[in-house]
């Protein structure tokens, strides 16, 4: 799977559900408040003791994130940044409805 490089805001797809990687944090909290999506960790994973802030997560209004729980966009990147993680995902579906579909993977994999 090629994916398109993303690295501004200004940057977007060429054709409607292409797929999109970007490690920029202005693309990525640009792309979660057009769906008004919030940052949050997946609760059961949250570490106080290690200072981990947990499983990496995007909580959509509507599709009940009872364990997930909000956190910052410092702390969700800061996270992000230290897992060396990309961020995939789609602007659009191929019937040009926004998609909210993302998965964040490790900038070393070949996803």
């Amino acid at each position: 799977m090629s994916e398109k490089e993303i690295n501004s805001p200004k940057d977007h797809e060429e054709k409607l559900g292409q797929t999109l990687v970007t490690q920029d944090h202005n693309v990525i909290k640009s792309w979660a408040e057009k769906r008004k999506a919030v940052p949050s960790v997946v609760e059961t994973t949250d570490d106080k003791d290690n200072k981990s802030v947990g499983v990496l997560r995007l909580d959509f209004p509507g599709y009940g994130g009872q364990r997930l729980k909000e956190i910052t966009w410092e702390e969700w990147f800061e996270t992000f940044d230290k897992n060396k993680l990309k961020f995939i995902y789609q602007e659009h579906k191929s019937d040009s409805s926004d998609s909210n579909f993302f998965k964040l993977v490790s900038s070393d994999s070949n996803s």
